[in-house]
């Protein structure tokens, strides 16, 4: 069963690495693009649409406004890319966001900016698969029936394929992630081509149709309110911008600049596509509604509601109609590889998550086995964390697009905010010791570029707050606060803990105890009681005896028989048990041993079995394992297991040791900056 269990780990994980690999698991720009600006990219074939969904509950009218919310979305991204390519210089270790905002605003700062990366990674995760289950559910009527399965089952898929190890995750990722990129420019190009240069009119296939106002005669606080509301949802397309600052160690060398050049060429695709999307959308007359309204409020050219059956494409198919035809091959490709790449857009937190934690828990806010790596030298545990939070969330939400995207894009905007603003103070610090003219011009420049970035992430963080709380946000307002706590809370203990241990003057660890009492526990005579009477004689204590519980009187007077007709010199007292008890005699005996004699040691020796069948274990070893359990709470006693192989081991005496992902392995400690960084 064993050698059975590690094949398929072998099989679904792949043959583990040696630490000296790690270099070979690097990322080249290529690699790195798909892995990390899948979520970023992804999100144009989703926020373009929500911008006039929100825009739609006032009617069509509406739509005008949505070139106008497009540009400050662009511009916000535009601002944020060009702000985290400072960070990605100032700080290429992988802590991100995080490590900017502790260094330079304080440990309370860092840590709220990892509470809310940390639900933000999870969401992304749930948000991008749901929407990729929807938009296969939409022609297999089974994956619309079963979306939290389908989408649950999604996700161990990628848990799988990311615990294989980077590289090979970025192999699998790149050629989809790059088809949508290539299917998507190519229907912006061609589509503006028929627009400007050939006088083609474009049609999307519910050009003809209108919108059934659910908020009509808006006061213009409200009219205002909406088109927020519209502006913040649309801001979901600068999620995953972060990733990359989180994930500079896994690049190639030079890393800081391999990952700004990433950085940059993510940020102008990801603009490239949202303006196109949205602009050919309103070009060819695309019209959207609310999912849970689009039965009634959108109607058919003759006045008439669509109703229940009809499906409402997204955006993105029904631009690929306008501009290939709904029959054509492009157009079947552009569906296929959009509904792919929303599912792979999740790696960019199955990317992000771990070293997030891992470096967490290296500053000893999170449990330290988050900072070793696993077979395949990926941060394994966190994956599996990562994995069984975003199943949570897709079974507790049933995979609902609507209501996750509610509770989305609070986190990351938090932590733009904060990592910003430690990055005005990381160049202010600079700029007081730093005399060379050229080098405080750029440090101006980047402070300039962070300040800005700074204001117009925390004013779209306002309005995020505003206009989301109230629909689901308050939940993420919930949630970071508990993490928060609960990092502080782990942190804590394990500072109690180092203090407990802490050597001090006073102590002096070349004293002795004064004697070695050595207790070997009997049930009969036997080869196993031999072997214990044997190795504790080995370890010369000051007194040996051999205790038993008395359980029954006939049993207690056979092994008294049986150890007497034997010849061993050891003394065996009985410990008498009315209650037919076996642990608390001798608990009470030991405690008795350490009363008279306080300054000494006492050593119990316990015989066991070792057995090579799970069900053995439900047979033999029950009362060895209760007393272990409660001697190792009674100070200045040393609990000794003496093992004893029954024929049932053997078939286990070859095999590997199973372990679980990273759980004794030492961690890897974070790269130090590239060279060609501290020069900057």
């Amino acid at each position: 069963m064993a050698k059975a269990s590690d094949l398929v780990k072998r099989l679904l994980v792949g043959r583990a690495l040696r630490s000296g690999q790690l270099h070979e698991q690097l990322l080249p720009k290529r690699l790195a693009l798909p892995v990390f600006a899948s979520d970023a990219l992804s999100s144009v074939a989703y926020a373009p649409q929500e911008i006039l969904v929100i825009l739609s509950l006032a009617g069509v009218a509406f739509y005008s406004y949505s070139p106008w919310i497009a540009i400050a979305v662009v511009i916000v991204m535009i601002t944020v890319v060009a702000s985290y390519r400072q960070n990605v210089h100032a700080y290429p270790s992988g802590g991100g966001d995080y490590e900017v905002a502790s260094t330079n605003l304080g440990q309370n700062a860092g840590l709220t900016v990892a509470s809310a990366l940390m639900v933000d990674y999870v969401l992304t995760v749930a948000v991008s698969v749901a929407n990729g289950v929807d938009y296969v559910g939409a022609t297999i009527p089974f994956v619309a029936q079963h979306k939290p399965t389908v989408a649950i089952a999604i996700v161990i898929l990628l848990t799988v394929v990311n615990l294989r190890g980077l590289r090979e995750s970025g192999l699998a990722f790149a050629v989809p992630v790059y088809a949508f990129m290539v299917a998507v420019l190519g229907m912006v190009a061609v589509g503006a081509y028929e627009l400007l240069f050939l006088g083609i009119e474009l049609r999307a296939p519910t050009a003809d149709f209108g919108i059934v106002a659910e908020q009509s005669d808006l006061t213009a606080f409200a009219a205002a309110f909406l088109i927020l509301r519209a502006f913040s949802t649309g801001c979901a397309a600068l999620t995953g911008v972060e990733a990359i600052s989180n994930g500079v160690p896994a690049f190639r060398k030079p890393k800081s600049r391999n990952a700004a050049k990433t950085l940059l060429m993510m940020g102008l695709i990801a603009v490239a596509m949202f303006g196109g999307i949205i602009a050919l959308g309103l070009a060819s007359g695309v019209k959207v509604a609310e999912p849970s309204v689009a039965a009634t409020d959108l109607l058919r050219p003759d006045g008439t509601p669509v109703g229940p059956g009809y499906h409402q494409q997204p955006i993105i198919s029904q631009v690929a109609d306008a501009v290939f035809g709904g029959g054509s091959v492009p157009f079947y490709v552009l569906s296929g590889v959009t509904a792919l790449v929303l599912f792979l857009a999740a790696n960019t937190a199955f990317n992000g998550f771990p070293v997030l934690g891992s470096i967490l828990a290296q500053d000893r806010f999170l449990p330290r086995q988050l900072h070793t790596r696993g077979d395949r030298l990926a941060f394994s545990n966190g994956i599996i964390i990562l994995a069984l939070m975003a199943c949570l969330l897709l079974w507790g939400f049933q995979a609902d697009v609507s209501r996750l995207l509610n509770l989305y894009i609070v986190g990351v905007f938090v932590s733009f905010t904060l990592s910003q603003t430690g990055m005005v103070i990381h160049w202010t610090r600079l700029l007081r010791t730093e005399d060379d003219l050229k080098a405080r011009h750029e440090m101006h420049r980047s402070r300039m570029i962070n300040f800005f970035g700074a204001v117009m992430t925390g004013l779209v963080l306002v309005v995020v707050l505003v206009t989301k709380f109230a629909v689901g946000a308050w939940i993420v307002c919930i949630a970071m606060p508990l993490l928060f706590l609960m990092m502080k809370a782990i942190r804590r203990h394990y500072d109690n803990i180092a203090a407990e241990l802490e050597l001090t003057d006073d102590l002096d660890m070349s004293t002795l105890p004064a004697r070695n009492h050595a207790i070997v526990l009997v049930s009969k005579v036997h080869k196993p009681t031999m072997r214990a009477l044997a190795y504790a004689r080995a370890t010369r204590p000051s007194t040996l005896e051999a205790i038993t519980v008395g359980v029954e009187g006939a049993d207690a007077r056979r092994l008294q028989e049986d150890w007497e007709r034997h010849g061993i010199q050891v003394p065996l007292k009985i410990l008498h048990s009315p209650y037919r008890e076996i642990t608390q005699p001798i608990l009470d005996y030991v405690k008795s041993v350490r009363r008279r004699s306080p300054r000494d040691v006492v050593t119990v020796f316990i015989p066991e079995y070792v057995v090579g069948h799970w069900w053995e274990h439900l047979l033999h070893n029950q009362s060895a394992f209760r007393l272990k359990a409660r001697l190792l709470f009674k100070p200045g006693v040393m609990v000794t297991s003496v093992p004893w192989q029954l024929h049932s081991s053997v078939r286990l005496s070859g095999r590997p040791e199973p372990l679980a992902p990273g759980s004794v392995r030492r961690p890897i400690r974070r790269p130090s900056a590239d060279k060609d960084v501290t020069s900057r």
